[in-house]
């Protein structure tokens, strides 16, 4: 497992969609440097890890905007770019990275080891919050990496991805899907039912893949705070 080593660029002044402590920082491990967020409220109770997925990274309005209400629920959030910049371009071309789960929750685990190494964010307890193949990688590494990963939510994410993986996770699951985004929503169905781990399917009506339905992403926001609310709690 290679080491994550910290490196801070500061923002010029707010990040856009984010509170005014967030900042940029990059977790570099080996030879490669994957480019983060961090946000780290006053009195934070854990910190967040976003595992995005399917060509979106951590300038996603989707998930800033989640994180956004995290920060506003006292909870850290470390928005990241599971591929380096030149994985990316090749990304857009092949779509073969976003389906690489080995590769994704190798990159997820070190920011994992990244974040309890830093002083402001070691104490925290860590959830996990995956999108799409995200949500695979999320369950995969909370399954190699437990007891550190407390909590995992997902939204419209792939858990049947995770394969053997999914048997191992201890974390306490909540898989939020759209309720029009049926064949997903049947995998996440399904996966849940075969988790040993507490997990719970909530549906959110009307919805789609990408929550852009009126109300829909506020809804996901709330059902993940009180999720890591809950289960990051000292």
């Amino acid at each position: 497992m290679p080491d994550g080593t910290y490196r801070d660029r500061r923002a010029a002044g707010r990040i856009s969609g984010l509170p005014e402590q967030a900042r940029n920082v990059a977790v570099e491990f080996g030879r490669d440097t994957l480019a983060g967020t961090l946000s780290v409220p006053a009195g934070a109770l854990g910190l967040v890890i976003f595992a995005h997925g399917t060509g979106s990274g951590r300038h996603s309005p989707r998930n800033r905007a989640v994180a956004a209400e995290l920060n506003g629920a006292t909870l850290s959030t470390l928005l990241l770019d599971l591929l380096t910049s030149e994985e990316e371009a090749r990304d857009r071309r092949s779509a073969g990275f976003r389906f690489d789960i080995g590769l994704l929750t190798e990159r997820l685990r070190a920011a994992i080891d990244w974040a309890a190494g830093q002083p402001e964010t070691a104490p925290l307890p860590i959830g996990l919050f995956g999108a799409s193949t995200g949500g695979a990688a999320a369950l995969a590494a909370a399954a190699a990496m437990s007891p550190a990963v407390r909590a995992v939510v997902l939204r419209g994410g792939r858990p049947d991805l995770a394969g053997e993986a999914l048997a191992g996770v201890r974390a306490p699951t909540l898989m939020i899907v759209g309720g029009e985004d049926r064949a997903v929503l049947e995998l996440n169905r399904e996966a849940c039912a075969a988790m040993t781990a507490e997990c719970r399917l909530d549906v959110i009506a009307g919805a789609t893949h990408l929550f852009e339905e009126p109300g829909a992403l506020e809804r996901v926001s709330r059902l993940a705070g009180d999720w890591f609310t809950r289960h990051l709690r000292p």
